[in-house]
């Protein structure tokens, strides 16, 4: 029993030491011993495990990279939607959304903070009583890829942390993954060393180390975490205190961070780190502008998938000069035709580029982008890379303007622009490439893995599906005919289609290609009308009723549902099997009323009253108007209270909302 127990003490002392240098290398960039006497260590605490294989626990440093090859990934519902941030490329953008900031919350004072743009691959981490259980990719924003045990194998993500009393037991960070510069130029030479393709940058490098179905290989890739996002607060008050709590408890946080009393020092943060970042060993392609104090992250909310606390500023993108090759069309899912240059290809902040697009006509004509001219191109973190001017001094002789071909070069229509609209198109609906684009759109959707490209070509050229109704109709011999498909993985992508037929309302609709409904209007309307054949019936007022559905978005939904072809399509997807869950909202004595809250209460945040409210049966809203049953006043109300006791909505303070919520 005591060569037990001493045999506990020194595992425990060898794996403490060994956190205790992973923080000091991977979060604190100070090493204190080299890495054969930290292999020596790890070694010594891989052998007393070994011979002691009961004391053995999830947590230790050694299970970092243990864990069996995955086959698949499971999909992860996010809790909270991981949603995007709006872009600003200027400084004016920067101050109008500090003039935005103060108009929905009055004479109050605002500060920001400021966090550096990690160019990586965005990750959200649940722990329950404090231990890692669950890592998963950004994915579309609603689900992401369950990527477990290799984030696990990623040094800087603590496998247990320190959890303050007052936490709930379970909670969620979230971050970016990123791989830095030493380690991807270490990569390339290893891949260049053994005659494989290389990684064009970083973040895709990270992207693919992460997906690897062999932790080892993760953990062979050397990537690091930032972490900034802590869900529930934990007693925070402030996004600055968010990040030192974050610290405290063991996860990595980017110091480059700065707190700032107005918007005006902000401007000095992106004036000082627009040159500066070219130093830091990872990549960073701007600066993340966030309102600082929580109560009013609040009060402003949400619009569409972004939140307007919070604005991405982009540095001026990086520029490259190369050879126009060719310049060719393409047919997009609504038939609309882009003109795009095929270049040289050339490095360009960090990515090697090959085409650039050049968005319609009348911008190839103003920039005069003809076929072997040397022009000047450009890209911004994600933004696709575009060609900026053209080089005239260096013009060849004997070029040509370039003209948009007068016919689709998919299936031969004659191309038609309208008049006042920059969009040329090819108004065939059943034009190849048209079709393809949106069986493209429509798997993916509806997350049906298995359909590439060339898989999605051969089955159109056989004239196996001409629609997307056709894919729940396909069967295993048709598949086997295919070139590159085994008996398993045609009966792997039967199981995806028919697991595809459960599906809820709001990605039935984004899968359809509504106009202008994407994923949060798709939601907005699968909440608002509960079923499809209300929404199929209904006016463009009816539309306009729900919320974030404007007069564009509402006038093409209903003109899509008024379309014949629209709704043999939908109602052979209805045939052919797919069910729809309806989007019903419980019931309880809140059923039918509508709330609105404003300010910070001190009982709850307002992801938790919202949710109480919705459990009860009634509606959270955003903004105030004739239609709200009630606003919610907390501490440092904004606009809102002012708006509602113009149109006399009936106002509740927290002790009345609470009591509300607790009628039986």
């Amino acid at each position: 029993m005591q060569a037990l127990e001493e045999a506990q003490e020194r595992i425990e002392a060898l794996r403490r030491q060994i956190e205790h240098h992973n923080r000091q290398y991977h979060e604190l960039d100070r090493p204190q011993i080299t890495d054969a006497e930290y292999d020596a260590l790890f070694r010594q605490l891989v052998e007393m495990e070994s011979r002691h294989p009961e004391l053995l626990t999830p947590d230790s440093p050694t299970q970092r990279v243990g864990s069996p090859p995955s086959q698949a990934f499971a999909k992860v519902t996010h809790r909270v939607p991981m949603l995007s941030l709006a872009n600003a490329f200027e400084r004016e953008e920067v101050r109008e959304f500090d003039r935005r900031v103060h108009r929905v919350l009055g004479s109050s004072p605002v500060g920001y903070v400021t966090e550096l743009k990690i160019d990586g691959l965005a990750m959200s981490l649940l722990y329950e009583d404090g231990r890692y259980r669950i890592g998963a990719t950004r994915g579309d924003g609603y689900a992401g890829e369950d990527v477990t045990p290799n984030v696990k194998s990623i040094g800087s993500v603590p496998l247990r942390v320190t959890v303050p009393g007052e936490f709930p037991r379970s909670f969620e960070v979230r971050g970016e993954v990123y791989m830095p510069r030493r380690s991807f130029q270490r990569l390339n030479e290893e891949l260049a060393a053994q005659g494989k393709p290389l990684f064009a940058n970083p973040r895709n490098a990270a992207a693919g180390a992460v997906r690897q179905l062999d932790p080892k290989i993760t953990a062979g890739r050397r990537l690091e975490t930032f972490i900034y996002a802590l869900d529930p607060a934990g007693g925070a008050r402030s996004q600055a205190e968010i990040l030192a709590r974050l610290g405290e408890m063991g996860f990595r946080i980017n110091p480059n961070f700065r707190v700032h009393p107005d918007i005006e020092s902000v401007f000095a943060f992106l004036d000082e780190w627009e040159e500066k970042r070219h130093g830091l060993d990872y990549e960073t392609d701007g600066v993340v502008l966030k309102v600082d104090d929580l109560g009013q992250q609040a009060e402003l909310g949400f619009v569409s998938r972004s939140p307007r606390w919070a604005l991405a500023f982009k540095f001026p993108p990086e520029q490259a000069e190369t050879t126009v090759d060719d310049i060719k069309v393409y047919v997009g899912r609504t038939g609309v035709i882009t003109p795009v240059a095929w270049l040289e290809p050339v490095l360009v902040g960090g990515t090697t580029v090959s085409r650039a697009t050049l968005h319609n006509e009348d911008e190839v004509a103003r920039k005069d982008v003809r076929e072997r001219d040397r022009v000047v191109i450009q890209r911004a973190g994600d933004v696709i890379p575009e060609v900026v001017r053209v080089i005239l001094e260096k013009r060849p002789a004997g070029t040509r303007p370039w003209r948009m071909p007068a016919h689709c070069p998919e299936c031969g229509t004659s191309l038609v622009r309208e008049e006042g609209e920059a969009a040329t198109r090819c108004i065939n609906p059943l034009c190849p490439a048209q079709v393809r684009e949106h069986l493209r759109h429509f798997v993916a959707a509806m997350d049906v893995e298995g359909f590439g490209y060339a898989t999605l070509e051969q089955l159109m050229e056989r004239g196996l599906v001409r629609d997307p109704s056709d894919l729940y109709h396909l069967s295993k011999e048709q598949l086997l005919s295919l070139d590159g498909f085994a008996d398993k993985s045609s009966q792997n992508l039967l199981d995806r289609i028919e697991a595809s037929k459960e599906t809820d309302l709001t990605r039935f609709l984004a899968a359809l290609g509504v106009p202008h409904v994407g994923w949060s209007g798709a939601t907005a309307l699968a909440e608002h009308f509960g079923s499809l054949e209300p929404l199929r019936r209904a006016s463009v007022d009816e539309l306009q009723a729900v919320g974030g559905i404007g007069p564009v978005v509402a006038e093409g939904v209903q003109a899509y549902f008024a379309r014949p072809e629209a709704n043999r399509l939908i109602d052979r997807l209805l045939a052919a099997g797919i069910r729809l869950a309806s989007a019903e909202r419980p019931q309880g004595r809140l059923s039918g009323k509508t709330f609105v809250l404003t300010g910070s209460l001190g009982s709850m945040t307002r992801p938790q009253a919202e949710e109480r409210i919705r459990a009860l049966g009634g509606a959270a809203g955003s903004s105030v108007s004739r239609k709200t049953d009630y606003l919610v006043v907390g501490q440092d109300p904004g606009s809102k209270l002012e708006r509602a006791q113009r149109l006399k909505v009936p106002i509740l303070d927290e002790r009345a909302f609470q009591k509300l919520l607790e009628e039986e």
